[in-house]
């Protein structure tokens, strides 16, 4: 199991940095007493659909709990079922300040104002810790698209491609349009299965019906059309700190055509070895008169 701690001084970027590893596909878990964390872990191996990748975000917050962290770090570390990574968030001082005066939130050390003093006694209360650190990020003057790529940089030699995600799904127009989606495509230029008796109670899953629609040319032309042009918008969603992008097509009832196409698109990045999820909104609602 792959297991991050993300920790640091307050206002540095944890909760920034736990958006990032969420859109790479780990399960996070905020402000959590370091204590906590060996039971987590024992609890999430012991679910049915067990998760493979967590982050936790444990810092002064958890105030005389955090007193664990350096014990907790050594036991996970000397732990089989364990590939741990620590990642140490820190900024200057007069920085962090400056961001604790925009959003007007009190620093947690003290329950007060956020000060240079108040910070520079946290980052000493913080130094055991950050030399246990596999990873050291200086957040100082980074907005969080470059906080993202300096991450990136750190931890996987800037290869985001690796860890990007596409989610594609299909949908039917008559049901209304995904509000979810980044991009979408109406398919509806393409014949129809849903006129071919033979095909009409069939979905686009099946054979007979992948078969029907690309049987026009027109079907494979538009696949590789939109894997290219994907492929070619991935590096600057990227580099704007991007990880995962949604696409939907969409056909009449969202049960023939744009099933087909998504499943195709989805079959062409997996090739690539890109992170791919499929789902299909509308196809149980074929037949049901909605």
């Amino acid at each position: 199991m792959k297991v991050v701690i993300i920790t640091g001084l307050s206002g540095a970027g944890r909760s920034r940095t736990a958006e990032w590893f969420e859109d790479l596909g780990y399960y996070c878990v905020d402000n959590i007493p370091p204590m906590l964390i060996m039971y987590f872990i024992d609890m999430a191996e012991k679910l049915s659909n067990s998760i493979d990748k967590l982050a936790f975000v444990a810092d002064v917050r958890s105030s005389n709990f955090f007193e664990d962290m350096e014990n907790v770090i050594e036991q996970l570390r000397a732990s089989e079922k364990v590939e741990l990574s620590v990642v140490f968030l820190e900024a200057n001082s007069h920085d962090i300040v400056k961001r604790y005066n925009e959003v007007r939130r009190k620093h947690p050390l003290t329950g007060g104002v956020a000060s240079v003093a108040v910070i520079d006694e946290e980052r000493e209360k913080l130094k055991s810790v950050r030399t246990k650190a596999d990873y050291i990020v200086d957040t100082t003057n980074l907005k969080t698209s470059e906080l993202h790529k300096e991450l990136e940089r750190t931890m996987f030699d800037g290869d985001g491609k690796k860890h990007f995600a596409i989610n594609i799904s299909s949908f039917g127009f008559k049901y209304g349009v995904p509000t979810e989606a980044d991009v979408m495509f109406d398919v509806r230029f393409l014949s129809n299965p849903y006129y071919v008796a033979s095909l009409k109670k069939l979905t686009g899953n099946n054979k007979k019906v992948v078969d029907y629609i690309f049987k026009d040319e027109m079907a494979s032309s538009f696949v590789e059309s939109i894997h290219s042009l994907v492929q070619n918008l991935m590096p600057g969603y990227i580099e704007e700190g991007k990880h995962h992008l949604n696409i939907a097509f969409g056909c009449t009832g969202g049960h023939h055509r744009s099933v087909a196409i998504a499943n195709a698109v989805a079959k062409a990045f997996m090739a690539d070895g890109i992170r791919v999820k499929v789902s299909h909104r509308d196809l149980d609602l074929q037949g049901k008169g909605k």
